[in-house]
């Protein structure tokens, strides 16, 4: 095997798991702090990826695209908490799932009427047009500013979470919402803050993998799937298990799918690795998402209490 070849999908798979993460940390946040199942948080993803390809249609800007998308679909995720998530609070999940996927076929319907089902593109900044050396590989700078942004919010995450009053209360309120609304805090107020931020990181992700994906309806339903097995393998609720689930997911899921259809030839006859190889490189990161919940139930790294 090339090392070349194996370094360079090493580096996509960890951008992968990168842009996997920011969409992840915002789910993540929402189901194991507010105990809301969102389905439609793939929805918000999309919406971010047309937000930013119309802004960038208008401005000619990537920063500002950037910026429009995430104010834009942070409006969009407190307008459906209040609307619609803020009425199920208590009530059994199935409530939730029915709720929000209603609004994945609203939406996606919506996006379809203003923006047409055919693909929208944006093309990558001609500033991130080239490429950098990375341990010696040309890689695309357009894929290492997604994987510096991952790095940026995953440590704004961590500050946030940990080390301010807000995140103070963010953790309490995941603890014991009923004793930190008796102590005089808005919890709802709290909850939407949640649901806001959520949808910011769902709708920068969006906008981030808008120039590598065609913008489409229904592009959010894939990645919701790949970021409730990257929840589930890290930890529900855990921020710091979404950053490690996304990159072990992210870098397990390209290098199977690069390498383990090729790896079957040398070990099966040919007709056979052909029919089999796609199917289990497919199905390779639920596998890995079943022996995790085999051996360590609660995830690799559930939220540490007290």
């Amino acid at each position: 095997m090339n090392s070349t070849v194996f370094l360079s999908q090493l580096l996509n798979g960890f951008q992968f798991g990168i842009l996997l993460f920011l969409l992840s940390a915002g789910l993540t946040l929402v189901l194991g702090i507010m105990n809301v199942v969102n389905l439609a948080h793939g929805s918000l993803f999309m919406a971010g990826a047309y937000f930013g390809a119309v802004a960038f249609s208008w401005t000619g800007s990537f920063p500002a695209s950037i910026a429009i998308a995430i104010v834009a679909t942070l409006a969009l995720g407190v307008l459906m908490e209040r609307l619609v998530l803020s009425r199920l609070y208590g009530r059994d999940h199935l409530y939730q799932v029915l709720a929000t996927f209603g609004l994945i076929l609203l939406l996606n319907e919506v996006a379809a009427v203003l923006w047409g089902r055919a693909p929208l593109f944006i093309e990558v900044p001609e500033a991130l047009s080239g490429t950098v050396s990375l341990f010696g590989v040309p890689y695309p700078a357009y894929r290492c500013a997604i994987i510096a942004a991952g790095l940026v919010v995953a440590l704004a995450l961590y500050l946030v979470i940990n080390k301010t009053r807000l995140g103070m209360l963010i953790r309490a309120g995941a603890a014991d919402a009923t004793m930190v609304s008796a102590l005089g805090i808005n919890i709802g107020r709290i909850n939407m803050l949640v649901f806001g931020g959520g949808a910011a990181l769902a709708g920068l992700s969006g906008m981030m993998a808008a120039p590598i994906l065609a913008v489409q309806p229904g592009m959010g339903e894939p990645v919701l799937i790949l970021a409730l097995v990257v929840i589930v393998t890290g930890g529900i609720g855990s921020v710091r298990g979404a950053f490690y689930g996304a990159l072990i997911i992210g870098v397990a899921d390209t290098l199977g799918r690069a390498f383990l259809p090729t790896l079957l030839k040398e070990l099966f006859e040919r007709s056979v690795a052909q029919a089999a190889g796609p199917a289990i490189a497919s199905m390779f990161i639920y596998l890995l998402m079943a022996s995790v919940l085999a051996l360590r139930p609660q995830g690799l790294f559930p939220v540490k209490h007290g």
